[in-house]
């Protein structure tokens, strides 16, 4: 499984959010990809309201601050189906 973190240096959120996901790791496995959304100019539009937000297969899996628990839940279910 492969997820996306659309994040930006210098943002509290992102660095928890990426901390957040390398401990979901150890429990559910899947690959993560950051974008730092400031090299580009459509992906800062697109996405400067959302950070950090989470996206599997196009589709946002949570943005903002991160919940666990609900995050953990999100990942199993996209790993069962």
């Amino acid at each position: 499984m492969h997820m996306t973190l659309y994040m930006r240096p210098n943002c509290s959120l992102c660095v928890e959010a990426k901390q957040l996901l390398q401990i979901l790791q150890q429990d559910v496995p899947f690959t993560l990809e950051e974008i730092n959304i400031e090299h580009d100019d459509a992906l800062h539009e697109q996405w400067m309201l959302l950070i950090p937000a989470v996206v599997h297969e196009g589709t946002i899996i949570q943005h903002g601050a991160l919940d666990y628990v609900e995050l953990e839940e999100a990942l199993l279910q996209i790993v069962r189906n």
